[in-house]
């Protein structure tokens, strides 16, 4: 008996859809983060990009529990003396509502180049309407 080995040409990629509405942040993550590393696939393999893609749609009604909201603090840094920046979950989901879901997601997969590359299969929406609705209705599995 042989071993399998996953390759490329195998590697098929399905359209996924979450509806954020009313989701917990954390676990819509990482149900996201599982299917673009392509974990629920037999043919998963952790240096092969195997994973799926993923629409996320009403990211603007994703919720948090306790005082999150208030509390937790997005850092980012420019390079140069004096030039951290820092932005509340509150004032973030007000302004860029779709970069709260990217960077929880960001956090759960591979920090390599491999998972950059799963990183590019997620596609955020504020609304509840999408630009992908040609490839999702042909091979999609609506997540609620």
């Amino acid at each position: 008996m042989k071993t399998y080995s996953t390759k490329v040409s195998d590697i098929k990629r399905d359209w996924h859809v979450f509806d954020a509405s009313g989701k917990t942040l954390g676990r819509l993550a990482t149900q996201i983060a599982s299917l673009l590393m392509g974990k629920h696939k037999p043919i998963f393999s952790r240096h092969l990009d195997t994973g799926d893609f993923v629409v996320v749609i009403n990211a603007e009604k994703v919720r948090v529990t306790g005082n999150k909201a208030k509390q937790k603090i997005y850092y980012r840094h420019s390079g140069y003396p004096g030039g951290l920046k820092s932005i509340s979950l509150e004032k973030m989901m007000q302004t860029h509502p779709t970069r709260v879901i990217e960077h929880a997601v960001k956090g759960m997969l591979p920090h390599t180049k491999l998972g950059a590359s799963m990183r590019k299969k997620l596609k955020v929406y504020a609304g509840d309407s999408h630009p992908h609705l040609a490839q999702t209705k042909a091979s999609s599995t609506k997540v609620a």
